[in-house]
Formats: C-alpha cells, sequence, structure tokens
C-alpha cells in the first residue's frame, strides 16, 4: 500500500472509559489501581511482538479502518505521549496538554509504510519507559491534574487508566485478545479481570 487513504477522523470524546466499562471491548478501567498500572501496560502491549509479524500485517480490514501495522504505530505513540503528559502533570501545577492529532499523527508518520520490526521495538521501548514511569510516582503525586486542550481533566491515575483502556481497545481492534482474558502475574485463573 502506497497512496494513504486516511480513515475518517474519531470523534468521540473517550473521557468516559475512565468512569464505566467501555461495551465496545469489555475493558472495565476505572477498576485500575496505581499500583497495578505499570503491570497492565506489558501485559495490553506484550500481543504486539506477535501481532506485528503477521503475514497480513499492513491489510485494512476495510478500506477505512486502521491495519494491524498502523495501530502497532498509534499504540508506541500512545505509549510516547501519555509518558509526556504524565511527565507533564509531576513537574508543573495543572498544566495543559498540547493537542495530539493521532489522525493526523498516522499521515505524518507514515503509519502504513512503517517497518513492522522497527514499530515492535519502539513499542515495547515505549511501553517500558511509560511503566518505569509509573514506579516513580509517589503516593501523593496519583492526584497531581492536567488538562487536555478541551479543558477535560485529569489525574496522574485517570490519566492512566485513560490510557489502559486505549491499550486494551486496539488489541480487540486487530483481534489480538481480549482485555478480560488478561490478568495481571500474581492472580491465577478465575480470580478477575485486571483492575
Amino acid at each position: 500500500m502506497t497512496d494513504y487513504v486516511a480513515p475518517p477522523p474519531d470523534g468521540k470524546d473517550w473521557t468516559w472509559v475512565i468512569e464505566r466499562p467501555c461495551p465496545d471491548c469489555g475493558y472495565d478501567a476505572a477498576q485500575n489501581s496505581a499500583a497495578e498500572l505499570p503491570g497492565l501496560i506489558q501485559l495490553l502491549t506484550l500481543p504486539w511482538a506477535s501481532v506485528l509479524t503477521a503475514d497480513d500485517v499492513r491489510v485494512r480490514p476495510a478500506p477505512h479502518t486502521w491495519s494491524p501495522l498502523e495501530y502497532g504505530c498509534h499504540v508506541r505513540d500512545v505509549a510516547t505521549v501519555f509518558a509526556e503528559r504524565t511527565r507533564l502533570m509531576l513537574s508543573e501545577d495543572g498544566p495543559t496538554f498540547a493537542n495530539w492529532d493521532q489522525d493526523q499523527a498516522a499521515v505524518d508518520g507514515s503509519y502504513h509504510l512503517a517497518d513492522p520490526a522497527q514499530v515492535t521495538d519502539e513499542l515495547a521501548a515505549a511501553a517500558g519507559a511509560w511503566a518505569d514511569l509509573y514506579q516513580t510516582v509517589a503516593d501523593h503525586q496519583w492526584d497531581r491534574q492536567g488538562f487536555r486542550g478541551d479543558g477535560a481533566p485529569f489525574s496522574v491515575l485517570t490519566l492512566g487508566r485513560y490510557g489502559m483502556h486505549d491499550l486494551a481497545h486496539h488489541l480487540v481492534d486487530v483481534g489480538a485478545a481480549h482485555p478480560i482474558d488478561a490478568r495481571p502475574a500474581d492472580q491465577g485463573p478465575g480470580e478477575g479481570t485486571p483492575r
């Protein structure tokens, strides 16, 4: 695929996923505790190593739906952007985040032309850095605030929950795994979904 066809912009405001389960993917980010976030990042990005090796990684299931490769690029960038926003909240009082247009990022970053092996490495590195950052957050810092350009407020914790939904939802988008089947390492079978 050399000619890029942009999917229609996603104009939805997804902030409600920090309060209630997503009916599309089944993930309930409101149940995620601060302590679980680093492990969940690793758990919810691990399947990309397999997704990005598939023979049809560049194939779109429909003309206006991203391919697994494009979704992988997006997830890599989600990890980077959410880590940047978290660092900003930890270092400044009530910052407003720079706007991130994910659709324009796909165009500017030529997601459809990316090297899947490179994206796999970059995604793993970005996810690892994001998870490591959460390991440094002190108890009193989880309530620190930041604001999206449209004024939507987040705390360090609710931004993390918002990000976990994004990771889980995109696994479902590419058919890699259903997030309710993923459990933190310290849970055995049947002990519930990630929280």
